[in-house]
């Protein structure tokens, strides 16, 4: 029976340990999670367009500039990446 409300550990249950996605971030949404110290001196739009790998957790894995070099990333490290619209 599928659970009615699934929790983060749920969605890493149903993929594969090396199940990664990818999807469409704005700037502005890893800028919120950076220590000020770690951007200081970075000139970032916070409107630019992003690509974000995520564990099937959710958990956010790394951030690219394009979409090809998200998933070659992901290959690389022997993850098999799918995007998410």
């Amino acid at each position: 029976m599928t659970p009615e409300k699934m929790n983060t550990k749920d969605f890493a249950d149903l993929g594969a340990p090396d199940l990664v996605y990818v999807r469409e971030i704005r700037a502005a949404e890893v800028i919120e999670d950076v220590p000020v110290s770690a951007i200081r001196g970075l000139d970032v739009d916070p409107d630019a367009t992003l690509y974000a790998v995520h564990g099937a957790d959710g958990e956010r894995l790394a951030v690219m500039l394009d979409r090809e070099t998200a998933f070659a990333t992901a290959v690389a490290h022997e993850l098999e990446p799918v995007s998410v619209h």
